[in-house]
């Protein structure tokens, strides 16, 4: 069979990026044997179930690795509690209850989705990868025609590439599946000879096959076919060099996010495995000669006479040794001048080290014994806001690209209601409700109380001071920092129907007042006016009788 053009034009640009990724694989194999040991395939190839902790003397920097990736598992993307909400770009449909309505509708979908998904394993997945690897890549695709499926990707199949404004767009994948299923994926007419005869021969044979997603250059907008979507997805069979099946995406299935980035290294990101891993190295080693010193102080070596002693020398309990009877010869432990103090003070320091590059310090919070419930929610917010540029990166490529991956699938098999007409062509933007993204915002309220602490001596002094604040945008504000649900919370319209009740009501009041004081006046007034009528008829009596 004829090779391919367009699968050997392919292969060489995967060539291209596995020089490129080359000096990074020796790294991250580094990184992982020392702290993630079950995800140390990358240059090492082991069988499943092997034995990965032969290098381990000291677990700390594996446990301060899984500490981290669990805790911005928690504070970013907590399955139990609310991490993202949409809002429109027009201020005014965001005050609008039709709308917003729509909107809070279309999020609760999203949760339920993701909820029924794998969503929750796969992140937490991403999240080790972050931590120990410093990249990340998870795969969003249709499940059926109900939701999606997330499905994490370990950083040994995988090489990107950026582009011009420093987003990975380009994912080269190569992964190890069974011929049975390649079957099964592209049909038996689609597949190489190779993969059609290992099928018939051994369908539960594995093979390699190259999963390409890149942009598509050369579509047709007009047409609205797998093959014109803006993102072209190629499996290609590597050793037959010919591609087994195309397709296209509508957004990038894949999020590669970074934990840190150098701006003159492209594709792959640091983290901080790379940071600790020296200290890790170190005391993985010095933990070995302090063990070897500790045992040589419990089991140390003994000092026997020549010729005084009957061998073989006996070290277990209860153990006889016996001596030439009138000699003054013992068996003497041999001091070895080991100082177990100084070796564990030393490993300490190297362990803070870890536990500082981890950032456990800032996830776990020490509280003391006079601490308050408002100190400790203070300190747990400042702690929290020494993450934001860790969760700037994130949020820009993790959480963005995969709401809105999820939120056009969705739309795809329109599991939203219908939309409001005045919706059609209205811009969506995401928010982010998570702990991590509120604790970054709590000093705007901060800010807030302590302008209202400032300003309540004033207002006893010259209630005129409470002009200079807008309680209507100050409640909207305290609403948006908040991240308050739209179903607690009143849309304009409501509020203002409220006010013009509020005003009748006021109005009738007034009225009822002031009908009740003319009634009380002229209640006052009847017996004047009776003395009056008495003295207007007195006189015409007495003008009559005249």
């Amino acid at each position: 069979m004829a090779d391919d053009p367009r699968a050997a034009s392919l292969l060489k640009r995967y060539s291209t990026l596995q020089q490129q990724r080359s000096n990074w694989e020796h790294h991250w194999q580094e990184v992982a044997d020392y702290i993630c040991p079950r995800k140390a395939d990358i240059t090492k190839k082991r069988s499943g179930g092997d034995k990965r902790s032969e290098l381990i003397f000291d677990g700390t920097a594996i446990h301060a690795a899984e500490l981290m990736a669990a805790s911005l598992h928690g504070m970013l993307t907590n399955p139990s509690t609310p991490w993202f909400d949409l809002r429109y770009q027009n201020d005014d449909l965001n005050s609008d209850d039709e709308a917003k309505e729509w909107l809070e509708s279309a999020v609760d979908v999203m949760y339920q989705h993701m909820a029924r998904s794998n969503f929750a394993e796969q992140i937490h997945e991403l999240y080790s990868d972050l931590v120990v690897f410093g990249t990340g890549v998870i795969f969003t695709e249709n499940d059926g025609d109900d939701g999606f499926r997330f499905s994490t990707r370990h950083i040994a199949e995988c090489y990107v590439s950026e582009n011009e404004s420093g987003r990975v767009d380009t994912v080269y994948r190569k992964y190890k599946t069974t011929a049975r299923a390649a079957v099964r994926q592209f049909g038996e007419q689609n597949v190489t000879t190779r993969i059609a005869k290992l099928n018939s021969d051994d369908m539960y044979a594995e093979i390699e096959l190259l999963h390409i997603v890149m942009p598509r250059e050369d579509r047709d907008p007009r047409k609205k076919n797998t093959k014109n979507m803006p993102f072209a997805s190629v499996y290609i069979d590597p050793d037959e060099k010919m591609i087994i099946g195309e397709s296209g995406y509508d957004e990038l299935p894949y999020c590669i996010p970074r934990f840190l980035k150098a701006s003159f290294e492209m594709g792959y990101g640091r983290s901080p495995s790379m940071t600790a891993l020296p200290d890790t190295k170190m005391i993985n080693k010095m933990s070995e000669v302090v063990i070897r010193a500790s045992q040589l102080q419990i089991h140390p070596p003994l000092m026997v006479p020549d010729d005084g002693f009957m061998l073989p020398v006996r070290t277990t309990p209860g153990g006889l040794n016996f001596y030439r009877s009138g000699t003054r010869d013992r068996i003497e432990p041999l001091n070895i001048g080991a100082n177990n103090p100084l070796g564990e003070h030393m490993l300490e320091q190297r362990r803070q080290a870890i536990r500082s590059a981890f950032y456990v310090d800032q996830l776990t919070l020490g509280t003391g014994p006079q601490m308050t419930a408002t100190e400790v929610i203070q300190r747990t917010e400042e702690k929290m806001r020494l993450l934001g540029p860790v969760l700037g990166r994130l949020q820009a490529e993790l959480l963005q690209p995969l709401i809105n991956r999820c939120f056009a699938i969705l739309s795809r098999q329109k599991a939203f209601e219908p939309a409001p007409a005045s919706l059609q062509d209205d811009s969506i933007d995401i928010e982010y409700v998570s702990p991590l993204a509120k604790a970054q915002r709590s000093s705007e309220i901060q800010g807030v109380m302590q302008m209202t602490e400032f300003l309540m001596p004033l207002m006893q002094v010259d209630q005129t001071v409470i002009d200079h604040i807008d309680m209507d945008g100050l409640a909207k504000h305290i609403i948006k920092v908040t991240g308050t649900p739209a179903t607690v919370v009143r849309g304009k319209g409501e509020i203002a129907g409220l006010r013009d009740q509020r005003a009748q009501q006021q109005q009738q009041q007034t009225e009822m007042a002031q009908a009740s004081q003319m009634a009380e006046a002229a209640g006052a007034a009847a017996p004047a006016l009776r003395a009056v009528d008495e003295t207007e008829l007195d006189l015409e009596a007495l003008v009559g009788a005249a």
